[in-house]
């Protein structure tokens, strides 16, 4: 199987990979309003009525390797940008797909954030005038002036690590035997499963013995946190070196299964026995979790999801805008739903649903044709799935004569 070809062209696999890791934000952000654990400063709100254990781990579960994987994905592509195309198109990539994008939509979304989560939080209260109220915290222009990265802090670090990861390709470009030597070592290690988790574990242990904690808190602060910082950019830098190694693909499918299932298993454990582990032990654990869980699921895309799909392809070109603007809405629809007399995860599905099918529509008719989403995607697309097929089998490169 070639997984992908010399130049560049629209890999599937790590593309459809990439945008599920970004459409779990919106399991994550239904879920954990009805968790039974105090999340503090992490999430704004809990149903006082409706929460269950189950909800929290599906919370914990997708966070022990979500971003991880998308920052390593991105890290790949970055990569793939700089070296096929060019640094100068990578960074100019970047700031309109990445910097312009943070703010533009920080500076919409944050007052309807800033009110869904006001207003959510005084209808579970009881209060009886939670619109004028929650309004009240838009009163004056200085409220309007983002104080939280809210949910787009990964654009803010992934643009950051971006230019740092620039940085040192440039130099890096000079040094020739360090960089063979580390595509070697790469190349070595990645056709060996086991080595290449022990490795890359060892690798993220480090990063969590050096920040000393066992957990890393959202970094919603427009001021950069450097134990943040640190971490993604381990991921991003691996994706950035696995791109050259492109050819060693096909072996992620090498134990993907296997790795999946070791890695639910030791989540599992860390879960339900939270107290069974010290500080170097929980260390361990996590850093091996994440990365059986990297290498499992990027070998099972590249196994299932590398041929082309039309609808996968629409999925993963709504994913972007979908991401974007959810938290809006999931902040919103717990308010409409406190009273019904359903089980937490009812409401859960409930207002993953509803968020899901709101964000997809307004995507369909006012993004996917429009300035909208030439702005996020870089090019407008047509609303028909033959001819996103159409698109593919255009773009293809044709065999030579002869």
């Amino acid at each position: 199987m070639n997984t992908i070809p010399h130049k560049t062209e629209r890999l599937h696999s790590l593309d459809s990979l990439r945008a599920i890791m970004m459409l779990l934000g919106l399991v994550i952000h239904s879920s954990v309003t009805y968790g039974a654990v105090n999340y503090g400063g992490a999430w704004f709100l809990k149903d006082p009525g409706t929460t269950h254990v189950s909800n929290d781990f599906i919370v914990f579960f997708i966070h022990a390797f979500r971003m991880q994987i998308f920052f390593m994905v991105a890290g790949f592509f970055g990569a793939m940008l700089f070296y096929e195309r060019s640094p100068i198109k990578m960074i100019k990539n970047r700031i309109s797909r990445v910097v312009l994008p943070f703010i533009v939509f920080v500076l919409l979304l944050y007052p309807s954030i800033k009110f869904g989560i006001a207003y959510t939080n005084l209808i579970f209260q009881g209060g009886v005038n939670a619109f004028m109220e929650a309004l009240a915290t838009l009163s004056s222009w200085d409220t309007l002036i983002p104080s939280s990265t809210f949910h787009l802090w990964f654009l803010y670090y992934l643009a950051l690590i971006t230019f740092v990861s620039a940085g040192l390709a440039f130099f890096f470009q000079k040094m020739n035997k360090i960089s063979a030597a580390i595509s070697a070592t790469f190349n070595w290690l990645i056709v060996r499963p086991v080595l290449r988790v022990l490795f890359f574990g060892v690798m993220t242990a480090m990063v969590y013995y050096i920040m000393g904690t066992t957990s890393l808190a959202t970094p919603f602060s427009f001021v950069p946190d450097v134990n943040a910082f640190i971490y993604y950019f381990s991921f991003y830098i691996v994706g950035w070196v696995l791109f050259k190694s492109k050819h060693q693909l096909d072996q992620m499918m090498k134990a993907d299964w296997l790795c999946v299932i070791l890695a639910i298993s030791l989540f599992s454990i860390n879960f339900f026995f939270p107290g069974f582990f010290n500080f170097f032990g929980l260390i361990a654990i996590k850093s091996l979790t994440v990365w059986l869980f990297i290498f499992g699921f990027t070998g099972l895309f590249i196994r299932y999801a590398s041929n082309h799909s039309a609808m996968m392809r629409y999925v993963s070109d709504a994913s972007y805008w979908v991401y974007l603007v959810h938290l809006s809405i999931v902040v919103l629809i717990p308010s409409f739903i406190v009273n019904w007399p359903i089980p937490p995860t009812l409401k859960f599905l409930t207002v993953l649903s509803l968020t899901g099918l709101i964000c997809f529509v307004s995507y369909h008719y006012l993004v996917r044709t429009t300035f909208i989403g030439k702005f996020l995607n870089g090019r407008k697309y047509s609303r028909k799935l033959s001819d996103i097929q159409k698109q593919e089998e255009h773009s293809k490169p044709k065999m030579a004569l002869g």
